[in-house]
């Protein structure tokens, strides 16, 4: 059975997202059958990654780092711009088993290695579940939730993993000039709650991950 989605419309994520991340050509991949068969496992790489770390934050690190993406390949998190308090889903509070009076934060940013934006993440988290030495780094400081809460040893709970697009066999796909691969804005949606090591839920989020993934030059063929 699907599971359901939490955006909603006018939810800040797309406006960032979009803004930020529109298609584009991603590093020159060109646009023949084995550009887009090599760009497929570039994807299927990056979920591979994705599935098998806790941290996001650690993976879009080991996923820069791999790639040579940025030098030191660090993600930081780009605060978005929010006015008021957030509205809590009934889903979220349901899913991290709070009451609909215990307070739960919402913590919007870009996810970004060097020059690229590689997601946007919305956390949902409780706060009296963390130390306070953390809801302080977390409201006051660029560091990615994932490294804030490392000390929780926490682990993580997929409820949604999407690939939103695929570059095979390509027939929603755009080229570009010169004939290179164009793909769309969002190319993976994960959707989690992160567990401290007592099995209790502190937090859920919703990741979407962007073409600044495939930003790195496609290998080259082996020469025969």
């Amino acid at each position: 059975m699907p599971l359901r989605s939490l955006w909603t419309p006018g939810m800040m994520t797309v406006g960032l997202l979009v803004a930020s991340t529109a298609p584009v050509a991603a590093a020159g991949w060109p646009d023949t059958p084995l550009g887009r068969a090599g760009m497929l496992v570039a994807i299927q790489d990056m979920e591979i990654m994705l599935l098998t770390h806790s941290s996001a934050t650690r993976a879009l690190e080991e996923w820069c780092a791999l790639h040579h993406m940025a030098d030191p390949p660090v993600v930081v998190a780009r605060k978005g711009t929010q006015s008021g308090p957030d509205a809590v889903p009934e889903r979220v509070r349901a899913d991290l088993a709070v009451g609909a009076t215990q307070p739960v934060r919402h913590r919007q940013v870009q996810l970004v290695c060097g020059a690229h934006v590689l997601s946007v993440a919305d956390n949902w988290y409780v706060p009296e579940r963390l130390t306070a030495a953390m809801n302080t780094a977390l409201e006051q400081t660029d560091v990615p939730f994932g490294r804030v809460v490392a000390p929780l040893d926490f682990t993580r709970q997929r409820l949604e993993f999407t690939r939103l697009w695929s570059p095979w066999p390509g027939d929603d796909a755009v080229s570009g000039a010169g004939h290179v691969i164009v793909p769309p804005a969002q190319i993976i949606r994960q959707r989690a709650i992160l567990r401290d090591t007592h099995g209790q839920p502190f937090s859920e989020v919703v990741e979407t991950y962007t073409n600044h993934i495939l930003d790195f030059p496609p290998p080259v063929p082996p020469v025969r």
